[in-house]
């Protein structure tokens, strides 16, 4: 595979002073660290918590073979796309071909051989079916997530674990200010992964007519970056659109204000303070 597009996921990085060698190239050794960033990466756009994922299958990936090919050097402080796909699944193998890119320009390529195994072990086991399907599904562009909307009573018991997570442990939000009476009368959605764990959640009212507000948005920490939240986002915006909405706002944290740009919002009047973090208003017409 020589080619950018041959590939289903690419990760940006820049490389660090660091990684540079006496000969002023990014030393060899890094870009086996540099394809197993990439294969994190590409985990997370399978939508599937690695260490949950595994104990959930009963086994781990072990690297069996890890091989590395140069055909150029990168530099310090260039921007490379280090790009993964799933090439082949065997009966207990796995092999993901990787390659660096700097622009359209082929630096390195190499290929990473991983057993599936008894943990205990280390014995290898046949990959589970599902992981096959997973992977399968993901390299022919099939969507990792499922995003289910209904009410509370619905949705609450797989919508709760994560606002706790997120909002009253992460962010220290109090419980009390965290749950409120407009759960119960508001539109809310839940993305799963194709094992159906719960990985982001969102909610949505009536602002005021012709207006929706959609708030308490949540994705779990190690799903951010992916599509997740903004699977959500959407789905949330499809339900306020059908039912004639004809904008929605809400309060965006300051440091999700980026994420809500990218599907359309822009912000409308000063930051304020709200449960002790910094947001403000953003709008988006439908």
């Amino acid at each position: 595979m020589t080619r950018r597009a041959d590939y289903r996921l690419a990760h940006r990085l820049r490389v660090r002073w660091a990684e540079v060698d006496m000969q002023r190239i990014v030393f060899n050794g890094h870009y086996l660290m540099y394809f197993d960033t990439a294969v994190a990466e590409y985990w997370r756009a399978l939508a599937l918590p690695y260490h949950e994922t595994m104990e959930s299958l009963s086994g781990d990936l072990y690297v069996r073979k890890a091989t590395v090919e140069y055909h150029a050097s990168a530099h310090y402080d260039e921007q490379l796309e280090v790009c993964v796909r799933c090439q082949r699944i065997g009966s207990s193998s796995i092999l993901f071909g990787c390659a660096v890119f700097h622009g359209e320009r082929l630096l390195i390529t190499g290929e990473l051989v991983y057993v599936f195994a008894d943990p205990k072990t280390q014995t290898s086991q046949p990959v589970p079916q599902v992981l096959r399907d997973i992977l399968e599904g993901y390299e022919a562009g099939r969507s990792m997530v499922e995003v289910r909307t209904g009410g509370w009573d619905e949705l609450g018991e797989q919508a709760q674990p994560i606002r706790a997570e997120v909002f009253i442990n992460e962010q220290q939000i109090p419980a009390e200010m965290e749950w409120d009476e407009a759960d119960k009368i508001a539109i809310h959605a839940v993305a799963c992964n194709r094992l159906g764990k719960p990985l982001a959640t969102g909610r949505l009212l009536e602002h005021v007519p012709g207006t929706a507000k959609i708030g308490r948005m949540a994705v779990r920490a190690d799903m951010r970056g992916s599509a997740v939240g903004r699977a959500v986002l959407d789905a949330l915006m499809a339900r306020a659109r059908a039912r004639g909405d004809r904008e929605v706002l809400l309060h965006a944290q300051a440091s999700a204000v980026g994420f809500y740009r990218k599907a359309g919002f822009t912000p409308r009047g000063p930051e304020f303070e709200e449960a002790g973090i910094r947001h403000v208003e953003m709008v988006c017409a439908l």
